[in-house]
């Protein structure tokens, strides 16, 4: 937990996911100095200077007023294209975090990066272009955000590659930033009622050519392993991330589990702006809560629940953004004294939306420091002998 305003001189860094969370959503009031009223700290380069006309002119072109000119500038970055379920819904999402900014007294810029589809490429030569397109999530936003001068910023990824390049963008520009992952996908559901995923759709073949299904078989689990937007619904890379970068403290509570059509992820869409705005009155940037410690709890909720390797990958990646170094000797060290508890797909049962059903990620963190908790218990692989 982070301490409060007057004592974060002596309070520790290490912060676990609710770091970022409570202070963006406390309501409590505060006093601030002159300084520390001027949120449009960094826009002001534009938009307050009589030698910067042509850049005023520009933004009065694009809808802004006088008023606006002295409000902080929020750029909104969507990893928002069609052609993937895990993205296809963030251009609508990004509208809802638009309205959000915009009421709290801000200036919402919204733009877009690029994406490749996992699921997609799998099994081609495609797969060659999927971590690269990390790396230029990364350098799209920092550019945007570094050449437009924006304030702070809030991003919206949806697949594997897409959570980790948002991050690096937000250590390496260090402005006050929140992601709002763009959710899971609900489970499908096959002809005997059985739920189904991308994974057995990717299995359906094997199974096929084997002689474990017949044509009518596997093309119903294709059909019907998607049922509509979000990130593949196991602990694949794309949650395994989101949940990572909630306990690091990048996201308000719940959006790594919130499933992608859901009240709960356009409520959390829809209060993103006051939180970014919470952030840039009290300065809290990245390095201030991508500590450490918070790679130590995001190193040890993978383990808990059996995320995806590749999280090795992209959190060293995201620390060196922040100047820290990670090794794949400190993920070995974690596993060594952190249990499996999860039963979820692709090696277990359950799904993301099974996990929010019991509290999502926010109740798994507050648990997981324990042995035995009730929440543990319904995820619980089964004993062996």
């Amino acid at each position: 937990m982070l301490a409060p305003s007057f004592l974060r001189a002596q309070a520790p860094r290490a912060l676990a996911s609710a770091r970022l969370s409570l202070r963006s959503l406390s309501t409590t009031p505060r006093r601030y100095n002159a300084q520390e009223k001027q949120l449009n700290r960094v826009s002001a380069t534009i938009t307050q200077p009589k030698s910067q006309g042509a850049s005023q002119a520009m933004l009065y072109a694009t809808g802004l007023n006088e008023d606006d000119m002295n409000k902080a500038q929020v750029g909104i970055s969507s990893v928002w294209y069609d052609g993937n379920p895990c993205n296809m819904h963030l251009l609508d999402l990004s509208g809802l975090v638009k309205e959000s900014v915009a009421k709290a007294g801000l200036v919402p810029m919204r733009f877009n990066t690029i994406g490749v589809s996992d699921g997609i490429s799998m099994g081609t030569t495609g797969m060659r272009y999927s971590l690269q397109s990390r790396e230029i999530i990364a350098d799209s936003i920092e550019t945007v955000m570094n050449g437009q001068w924006y304030d702070a910023n809030i991003s919206l990824p949806g697949c594997d590659k897409n959570m980790p390049g948002v991050l690096i963008a937000m250590g390496r520009v260090n402005r006050p930033s929140i992601m709002v992952y763009g959710g899971t996908i609900k489970p499908g559901c096959n002809m005997k009622g059985e739920n189904i995923d991308i994974v057995s759709a990717f299995q359906a073949y094997g199974q096929y050519i084997s002689g474990e299904i017949d044509e009518k078989q596997r093309f119903d689990i294709i059909r019907n392993a998607c049922p509509g937007g979000g990130a593949c619904g196991g602990m694949y890379t794309a949650n395994t991330m989101a949940t990572a970068i909630e306990t690091l403290g990048m996201t308000l509570p719940g959006s790594s589990s919130f499933p992608a059509e859901s009240p709960e992820k356009k409520s959390e869409c829809l209060g993103v702006g006051e939180a970014i705005k919470n952030l840039l009155r009290e300065d809290i940037r990245p390095t201030d809560i991508l500590t450490r410690q918070a790679f130590e709890n995001a190193m040890i909720v993978v383990n808990i629940l059996g995320g995806s390797t590749n999280a090795v990958l992209h959190l060293i990646a995201i620390a060196d953004s922040v100047g820290i170094k990670l090794t794949i000797d400190d993920f070995q060290a974690v596993s060594d004294r952190t249990p499996f508890l999860a039963d979820l797909k692709p090696s277990g049962k359950w799904v993301m939306e099974d996990l929010c059903k019991i509290g999502g990620t926010p109740a798994f963190s507050s648990s997981s420091s324990r042995k035995a908790s009730s929440m543990a218990l319904a995820l619980l692989p089964p004993v062996r002998p």
